[in-house]
């Protein structure tokens, strides 16, 4: 066998199976390795749904690279016949007091709407009134206010990861599931892998490992926190309740609420409960040490204090749950750079729990990038601290 690749991915997760699948586009002899055998739901890319949105209220410069993902996953459903995004649009809300800080940046709401304005987003901005008549499946409180973007929704994640492996496979990629890589080293003419099956040679190396990327790449520890999460699909109280939790009615959300942790969600997909989340940035774990169950007092819990108070209709009844991690940096911002002291190994970690709506660009830019052909889209931004 044959063990030379122009370019090696360690982690086929949301932008490792982007990433694959652009090198392999390209014309590039791709090796994609990965501990597990991706969809998995032992790193950050499970669950379901993820949010998706042009204007992104963790900076401006982000909304390029929604764009184009979104033209990408668009040109993916053509292509397969996969459904893989659906437009419902998106609700951030917000309101007085000490709530308008989120994903490191200081007005979230604020900044999302500045992110449309200066990109040409189609948005609205609406008071306490609109929300309640537009969508009655909110109690907001007085005064809040809300950002509505109709081209905003939400993606299959275990899906656009699927297709994208699957073309990349086709198209001559070489793809090792549930093999581990255990080192890397580099000289002036390449990179050396072992995993725990082999060794292999490459130009070039994308470390996209996630929450393992810590033990890859030691000298990132100290910039990287790994963060445990927990979604809920909690049961809708009846079937005239559950009209307003429909596709057509109720918008993928991003809600600030007078509480510690903002919440978001999304419509009901089974007619009968609807996946919520919140998201906390006090606890650090690893991907061998997490509880990777949510336990009966964190299910209570979220109820308690994020689902009862502001959505009525929804009862306290857990159908299911699920554990996810983010890789976090302390600004909420990506990684993606040469790794310290390599010349030919790229580290892209979109991290802090909003990478995925940007991954299939990102992955078309590292692509671009890995092979010395530029893009469409600047990576400068993401670069590591000098």
């Amino acid at each position: 066998m044959d063990n030379t690749f122009d370019v090696i991915v360690i982690g086929l997760g949301a932008v490792g199976a982007a990433t694959t699948y652009q090198l392999a586009k390209s014309g590039a002899r791709v090796l994609g390795l990965d501990r597990y055998a991706p969809p998995h739901d032992l790193g950050s890319t499970h669950g379901e749904t993820r949010i998706t949105r042009l204007a992104c209220g963790e900076g401006v410069e982000y909304t390029p690279f929604a764009r184009r993902s979104h033209e990408i996953w668009r040109a993916l459903e053509r292509e397969t016949g996969e459904s893989l995004f659906v437009q419902n649009g998106l609700l951030v809300i917000s309101g007085a007091g000490n709530r308008a800080a989120a994903h490191g940046n200081p007005d979230f709401l604020q900044t999302t709407i500045d992110a449309a304005t200066m990109h040409g987003v189609a948005h609205e901005h609406l008071d306490d009134t609109q929300i309640r008549r537009r969508f009655p499946a909110f109690a907001i409180a007085d005064g809040d206010a809300g950002y509505f973007e109709p081209a905003a929704g939400f993606l299959f994640p275990e899906r656009c990861v699927s297709v994208q492996l699957r073309l990349a496979e086709q198209l001559g990629a070489a793809l090792h599931l549930r093999e581990t890589a255990l080192d890397f080293t580099a000289d002036a003419d390449g990179v050396n892998v072992v995993t725990d099956t082999a060794e292999y040679r490459a130009g070039r190396l994308v470390l996209a490992a996630g929450p393992w990327l810590p033990q890859l790449a030691p000298s990132l520890s100290p910039l990287l926190r790994i963060r445990r999460q927990v979604l809920v699909w909690f049961r809708v109280a009846d079937d005239a309740v559950i009209a307003d939790y429909r596709l057509d009615r109720f918008p993928v959300f991003y809600w600030q609420v007078p509480r510690e942790q903002a919440i978001y969600g999304f419509p009901s997909l089974d007619g009968k409960t609807i996946k919520l989340a919140t998201e906390q940035y006090k606890t650090t774990t690893t991907p061998e040490t997490v509880a990777r169950d949510a336990t009966a007092e964190e299910i209570s819990e979220v109820y308690r204090n994020y689902v009862a108070p502001f959505f009525p209709g929804i009862t306290g009844e857990c159908a299911r749950s699920a554990v996810c991690l983010y890789t976090c940096t302390d600004d909420a911002r990506f990684i993606v750079d040469d790794l310290p002291g390599y010349d030919n190994v790229v580290v892209a970690s979109p991290c802090s729990g909003h990478g995925f709506k940007h991954s299939a660009a990102l992955g078309e830019a590292i692509a671009g990038r890995t092979l010395g052909r530029g893009g469409m889209l600047s990576l400068d931004g993401f670069r590591l601290p000098r």
